[in-house]
């Protein structure tokens, strides 16, 4: 019996050993550091027109045609091209409580197509669930957090003038807003593109892997086979330990502050993220959350960063800037104007 062992392991030996110079040749074109490792060390451009959920008339259609993605392309262009258009100096005010709109055009770089993985355009960042979307929520789960703009009112005194309110104090706002992380969940995990500010850039040790994030200067240190924190010391990112699974970086992240960049999801979650390289251009980032207190199932998405020649410059984003004295300062001027009050020492001139 001892034997019959030794000789299927001995074959399994030359086996492997057969294999093994055809799996490293059809990965020669990527870059690898003096230990053999592949070097995933340099900047990409990660920004997208591919949405993270997936349009629900596609259902479990994950793959767009040439035409298909040709016209997605198209379409930005126009967009880009109306934007960029004179605005109409004769235009008038925009309608009471609408929208004054935002950064202009020359400041968006949210991509200019779909992106591809092994040569397919894919029609959502996320592909399990197979329709492309979030599973069901828990019972009971708080609802997706949705952004509302402000009604350009004191909404909140009108269940009394003395009503608490979300601009009561600076530490209930938004992390983006004091500038403490970024804007969506472009340094998460799991990490995704956004508007504008679309660069990452990575720096690769034997012990430390850094993620350095554009948008809001968020850097990740991910500690290489180590062991995580004690779950009580809860972190803005979490905790980020990886391994390496053959030509692939493993990246688990446990311990996020409640709620998390990813404010789809809880402090309980898990986000297991995986980056590898296609070819010596293009990284493939795939990522599974798991969070059983907000959804009745993990889910895994992916998507490509291509490699870009660009350097990532400094966003200098601080807890003190003026948008955030302007915002609490806006939300008592409200409340003075709801109140029927002055606001302090200034004359209100329609009384």
């Amino acid at each position: 019996m001892r034997s019959q062992i030794a000789t299927c392991v001995a074959a399994l030996v030359v086996v492997g050993l057969t294999l093994a110079p055809a799996a490293t040749a059809q990965r020669g074109d990527i870059p690898r550091t003096p230990t053999g490792r592949p070097d995933l060390s340099g900047s990409y451009d990660v920004s997208t027109l591919t949405p993270m959920e997936r349009p629900e008339e596609l259902g479990e259609k994950s793959v767009l045609s040439e035409e298909e993605a040709a016209a997605i392309a198209e379409r930005q262009r126009q967009r880009r091209a109306e934007r960029n258009a004179p605005s109409d100096p004769n235009r008038g005010a925009p309608p009471e409580g609408g929208s004054v709109g935002g950064y202009n055009n020359f400041y968006i770089d949210n991509g200019d197509a779909a992106f591809q993985i092994a040569g397919q355009w894919r029609t959502s960042i996320l592909v399990d669930p197979p329709n492309g979307r979030y599973p069901p929520r828990v019972p009971g789960a708080p609802a997706r957090r949705v952004r509302t703009p402000n009604p350009g009112t004191a909404f909140w005194l009108e269940a009394g003038l003395d009503s608490p309110g979300p601009y009561d104090n600076m530490e209930q706002r938004p992390y983006a807003e004091r500038c403490i992380l970024s804007f969506g969940s472009t340094s998460g995990p799991p990490m995704l593109p956004a508007l504008y500010n679309n660069h990452k850039r990575i720096v690769q040790t034997e012990d430390t892997v850094i993620i350095l994030i554009e948008m809001v200067h968020d850097a990740r240190i991910i500690r290489m086979n180590a062991e995580h924190d004690p779950p009580e010391i809860k972190k803005w990112l979490g905790d980020s330990i990886g391994w390496w699974e053959g030509d692939t970086l493993v990246v688990e992240t446990t311990n996020f502050i409640d709620p998390p960049a990813f404010r789809q999801g809880s402090g309980s979650m898990t986000v297991t993220e995986r980056f590898s390289m296609e070819n010596a251009d293009t990284l493939i980032y795939s990522f599974t959350v798991d969070d059983p207190t907000v959804w009745t199932a993990p889910f895994t998405g992916e998507y490509a960063w291509p490699r870009s020649p660009n350097k990532v410059f400094e966003y200098a984003c601080h807890e003190a800037n003026y948008a955030l004295q302007g915002i609490m300062k806006g939300a008592r001027l409200l409340e003075a104007d709801f109140r029927g009050e002055d606001p302090q020492g200034i004359v209100n001139p329609t009384r």
